[in-house]
């Protein structure tokens, strides 16, 4: 439940220490939803509140107008397969690109909670296999 590399980076340790796939998979898509839920809910708000204080309020506003940007483009290019294109954001293992990122954008963009958290677990479960089955080989083919 670390930001960044989430269960990305739980799933290469995973694959690296030898631990069962599914279990490790398992382990790591709930460790990663379990924040989804919370960020959906009130991230948005806290940003909100928090935007107009004078130590915390230049990163709030910054975030805030990250998530609206990043949202924007993102309905801009997905139009009606909004879904589809929240679900692949979360898919791409890339740093930014996760559940955590997504959900905030999803809130910002008031997208539906049910629809919002379905692209997240079906992408947090995408990225949790692919990247399990590549770190997997990866460490299979430098022999570790």
């Amino acid at each position: 439940m670390v930001p960044l590399v989430e269960l990305r980076g739980s799933m290469i340790m995973a694959s690296g220490w030898h631990l069962p796939f599914f279990t490790s998979l398992l382990i790591c898509v709930i460790g990663n939803m379990v924040p989804i839920p919370f960020i959906y809910l009130f991230a948005h708000r806290v940003l909100l509140w928090g935007q107009d204080k004078p130590l915390i309020g230049p990163f709030f506003r910054f975030c805030i107008e990250k998530g609206h940007s990043g949202g924007r483009k993102l309905e801009a290019k997905a139009g009606k397969g909004i879904f589809w294109a929240l679900f692949l954001f979360v898919a791409i293992p890339l740093p930014g690109t996760g559940a955590w990122t997504g959900t905030l954008a999803a809130s910002i963009l008031d997208l539906g909670f049910k629809k919002s958290i379905i692209a997240c677990l079906c992408g947090v479960i995408f990225a949790g296999i692919l990247i399990g089955v590549l770190s997997h080989f990866g460490f299979s083919v430098i022999g570790i």
